[in-house]
């Protein structure tokens, strides 16, 4: 990713009003805090387990858990296969340095942090006709819809690293059936609570076919010896008091009334826009007719008082049409006609700007209209 992409980002958390619709943070309403409080507060005082060394694989309750919920779904996984990682990302990781020059193609724009992830680790990330295919299952990142053809992917023989990060938030409460159901052979299947319910916990999962368990676990090991104890000892008794399937049918519900109304302001104030309505998930894509360098009118946003995730950061390669991914997740709805009608001056900003060069950033210089 563009380093200047962090650095905006960090200068928009200092600069008081600015509305920021990057990140793709779940919403802060939905974290259940008191329920985690106490389940930390137990399991610590409850056993040194909590704050001791564990096993690499992860707790067994953990992933009987996952077992158990992809059995719902049409699955059958043996727990022993089942890797406890720290949230998807190291998921990702783990596989990027399984398959070091490896062609790993992941479409047209992607999971900024899965091309970082597998260019890290030594791949080498296409958009297409690679020797492995990635997709986002059920609900894209970050187009907000289900992109996959299921039929075409398991007709390819090809290994396929399928990542479930949002499959259960589709708006519908529609979840596919996993891939890892079909081709279970080839399959890297990757999942996490970090958007269903915190990403601070840091747990995810990866399900390696089963001939490369062993290698992948050993990759984990050498990583970071094993997932931190108190969290999943904490998750484990959070899931024991709670029911699962009710907080993602109250967080589809929640998703679903704030994508209506981002959707509808960005689309009253950029109606030259091609705007993807999303099925499910925490984000908005957006694509314009424009072209230039996107990380110059993300400048330009923030002197105007509003913020996005850029579109060349899911991109694998350069592409200087603009486009950009709207999160409309951890936002106030009343904020949505404000920050829209602020991207619409930021663009009018832009493309007065002489060769759409970076305008000079200073948050000392910032004054924010609505």
């Amino acid at each position: 990713m563009d380093p200047r992409i962090s650095d905006l980002a960090e200068q928009a958390q200092r600069l008081p009003g600015v509305i920021r619709l990057g990140g793709g943070l779940p919403a802060n309403e939905l974290l259940p805090r008191q329920e985690l409080a106490r389940a930390l507060a137990d399991v610590t005082a409850a056993s040194p387990d909590a704050l001791q060394y564990g096993e690499a694989r992860g707790i067994a309750a953990i992933r009987s858990w996952i077992v158990r919920r992809l059995a719902a779904r049409g699955a059958v996984v043996h727990p022993a296969h089942v890797i406890v990682t720290a949230g998807a990302q190291q998921a990702l990781s783990i596989i990027g340095s399984m398959h070091q020059g490896w062609r790993i193609d992941v479409g047209d724009a992607t999971y900024a942090s899965a091309i970082d992830a597998f260019r890290q680790a030594g791949s080498n990330v296409v958009p297409v006709h690679g020797d492995v295919h990635y997709v986002i299952a059920g609900v894209s990142n970050p187009h907000g819809i289900d992109r996959v053809d299921r039929a075409a992917l398991l007709a390819t023989g090809d290994p396929l690293i399928v990542d479930e990060a949002y499959a259960e938030l589709r708006f519908d409460g529609r979840v596919p059936v996993p891939l890892i159901a079909d081709a279970r052979d080839r399959v890297w299947h990757v999942g996490t609570i970090s958007k269903t319910v915190c990403p601070g916990l840091r747990i995810g999962w990866l399900i390696p076919p089963p001939g490369a368990v062993t290698a992948a676990l050993q990759r984990k090991q050498a990583m970071d010896l094993q997932t931190a104890s108190v969290s999943q000892l904490a998750f484990a008794r959070f899931l024991a008091s709670f029911d699962y399937d009710a907080i993602l049918e109250r967080a589809r519900g929640f998703y679903a009334d704030r994508a209506a109304r981002c959707l509808a302001a960005l689309r009253k104030h950029l109606p030259g826009a091609e705007i993807t309505e999303p099925e499910g998930g925490l984000s908005i894509w957006v694509e314009t007719d424009d072209r230039g360098d996107d990380i110059s009118l993300l400048e330009t946003a923030m002197a105007c008082g509003v913020t996005f995730d850029p579109g060349s950061s899911f991109r694998p390669v350069h592409h200087d049409r603009i486009a950009f991914r709207v999160s409309f997740s951890n936002v106030q709805p009343e904020l949505f006609d404000t920050a829209a009608r602020r991207l619409s001056r930021a663009f009018e900003n832009w493309r007065r700007l002489p060769r759409r060069e970076h305008p000079p950033v200073s948050a000392g210089a910032h004054r924010i209209a609505s």
